[in-house]
C-alpha cells in the first residue's frame, strides 16, 4: 500500500544545496521534507569525496558568500571540523575551506533538526505527477515500499535536474554542438604523506607547478593544495588523460585528497555510462596511487585510505530557464537586478575530451552575479532548482557547480520557495526586492 506526505516545500536531493535550501525553508516556519538517495547528507562532498570547498571568496579574498554556508563552516570549526578558510597553496583561489566530511554529515542533520526540518534518507524520486503546469506530487520508491510526496512547492538539488526532467521541464546537457559533458573524477585519499618532503619539491623547483602557486610563502602557510609535477607527469606514461598532478591537504595531518583521475566521455545520467565510469575511476585510483607513491617525493610512505562511495560528477542536465547565464557575464563580473548570490569562483572547464583545463578569471570587482532567474524553470509553475543544475551555459557551468556557489543559491531557492507560499504565488512572480531582502537579513552577500 502506498504511503502518502504531504509538506509545504518538498526538497530532493540531500547535497550542500539541498541541505542549504531545506534549512533556509524550515526556518521560515514552511513544513519541509528533504529526500536523499543515500543513507547519509553531504552529496559530492560526501559521496564522492569533492574536498575542500572552492571558494567562499574573491581572488583578492574578500567573502562573498556568506549566510548559512558561512554558519556551516562556523559551526564546523567550533568541534574541529574545520579549520576555516585557509590561502589556497595551489594559487588557483585566494581561499580553501578544508572540512571534515563526518562532521559535516552530522551537522546537516542537527542544523536541518533545529531548523523543524523532515529528512528521509534511502529515497529515491523516480516519478513526478504534473496536473496543468504544477508539480502535484512525487513518486519515492524505497525498501519500504512507494512513497507518495505532495507539496505547495518543490526545490530540485539532485544535481542532475532529476525533478525538472521527470517533470517536463526543459533541460540541456553538456556543450553546444556535441551535448558532451566535463569528465567525472573517482577521488580517493592517502594516508602517510609526507608533506614536508612536498614543499621541499615545491621550493625546489617552482617551475614544476602551477604558475600562481605562492611558492614564496610557503615557509609561513600551510600547504593547503598542490598542482603540477608536471615532468613527473609527463613522464609516467599513466594513461589517464590529464596534463598535471592535483591533490590537497588534509583533513588530517599526513593525509592528502587525489583529484587526477578523469573519466571522459560517458553520461552521468545513463545508468549504463554509470556502470562502465565507476569501474573505469576504481582502476584509475589505483594507477594513480602507484604512480604517487613511486615518483612524487612524500608519498614513499602513503596508502590510499577511502576512495568514493560513487564517482564525482561535474555535469550533467540543467535546466532552461528563466535565464542561461553565460561565460561573458561571469568574466565580466556581471550582476543583476535579481542577483540573489555572489560568487569568486573562476571558471574552470575540464575539458570534455582532451588534458587541460581552461580557465578564466573573473573581472571588475572578482565576483559575478547568480540571477534568481536561473533557478527558475520554464513551463512548471511550482518548481525552483539550486546547485549544479541552475540554469547556465555549458561554460559557466564550470564556475556555478562549485560546492559554496551551490550552497548559497540552495539558500536562496530554499527561500523564495517558502516566500512563494506565504505570498501567494508562483516562484516566478514573487517580489523580488523582498526575497533579496530577507537573504541580506539572514547573512547573505549579495
Amino acid at each position: 500500500m502506498k504511503r502518502e506526505l504531504e509538506y509545504d516545500v518538498v526538497v530532493a536531493g540531500g547535497g550542500p544545496a539541498g541541505i542549504n535550501a531545506a534549512i533556509a525553508s524550515g526556518r521560515t516556519g514552511a513544513s519541509t521534507l528533504l529526500i536523499e538517495r543515500y543513507g547519509f547528507l553531504g552529496g559530492m562532498s560526501t559521496v564522492a569525496l569533492v574536498y575542500p570547498w572552492m571558494t567562499f571568496h574573491t581572488e583578492s579574498g574578500r567573502q562573498v558568500i556568506k549566510g548559512i554556508a558561512q554558519e556551516i563552516v562556523e559551526r564546523l570549526i567550533e568541534r574541529n571540523g574545520s579549520p576555516g578558510h585557509l590561502r589556497d597553496t595551489v594559487g588557483f583561489t585566494n581561499t580553501l575551506t578544508p572540512y571534515h566530511p563526518e562532521k559535516y554529515k552530522l551537522l546537516a542533520l542537527e542544523m536541518l533538526d533545529e531548523a523543524g526540518v523532515e529528512v528521509l534518507v534511502h529515497s529515491f524520486v523516480d516519478k513526478v505527477e504534473v496536473v496543468g503546469s504544477k508539480i502535484k506530487s512525487i513518486n519515492l520508491t524505497t525498501k519500504s515500499g512507494p512513497i507518495q510526496v505532495s507539496a505547495k512547492q518543490f526545490v530540485d538539488t539532485t544535481g542532475d535536474a532529476d525533478l525538472a526532467y521527470l517533470s517536463g521541464a526543459p533541460c540541456l546537457k553538456g556543450r553546444e554542438g556535441d551535448s558532451k559533458t566535463q569528465p567525472m573524477t573517482m577521488k580517493f585519499r592517502m594516508r602517510g604523506v609526507d608533506l614536508s618532503k612536498v614543499k621541499e619539491a615545491m621550493q625546489a623547483d617552482p617551475s614544476n607547478f602551477y604558475k600562481k602557486t605562492p611558492i614564496a610563502e610557503l615557509d609561513v602557510i600551510p600547504i593547503t593544495g598542490v598542482q603540477g609535477f608536471y615532468k613527473e607527469w609527463k613522464a609516467s606514461g599513466v594513461p589517464i588523460n590529464r596534463d598535471q598532478v592535483l591533490f590537497f591537504a588534509g583533513p588530517e595531518e599526513d593525509e592528502v585528497l587525489v583529484n587526477c583521475t578523469r573519466v571522459q566521455g560517458l553520461d552521468g545520467t545513463d545508468v549504463f555510462d554509470l556502470t562502465k565510469a565507476e569501474k573505469e575511476g576504481r582502476k584509475q585510483v589505483l594507477m594513480m596511487a602507484e604512480f604517487l607513491q613511486q615518483k612524487i617525493p612524500g608519498f614513499e610512505k602513503a596508502s590510499i585510505s577511502a576512495v568514493g562511495s560513487q564517482i564525482g560528477i561535474r555535469e550533467t542536465r540543467r535546466i532552461d530557464g528563466q535565464y542561461a547565464l553565460t561565460i561573458e557575464d561571469v568574466v565580466a563580473g556581471k550582476k543583476f537586478d535579481d542577483t540573489i548570490a555572489l560568487s569568486g569562483y573562476p571558471v574552470d572547464i575540464h575539458d570534455p575530451t582532451g588534458k587541460g583545463v581552461q580557465a578564466n578569471d573573473i573581472e571588475g570587482d572578482g565576483c559575478y552575479g547568480i540571477p534568481y532567474r536561473c533557478l527558475v524553470p520554464k513551463g512548471i509553475e511550482n518548481l525552483l532548482v539550486a546547485g549544479r543544475c541552475i540554469s547556465t551555459t555549458h561554460e559557466a557551468l564550470a564556475t556555478t557547480r562549485l560546492t559554496p556557489s551551490a550552497m548559497a543559491t540552495g539558500q536562496a531557492a530554499g527561500t523564495a520557495a517558502a516566500l512563494a507560499i506565504t505570498d501567494d504565488v508562483a516562484p516566478k512572480n514573487i517580489d523580488i526586492k523582498k526575497l533579496q531582502a530577507i537573504l541580506v537579513d539572514n547573512g547573505v552577500v549579495i
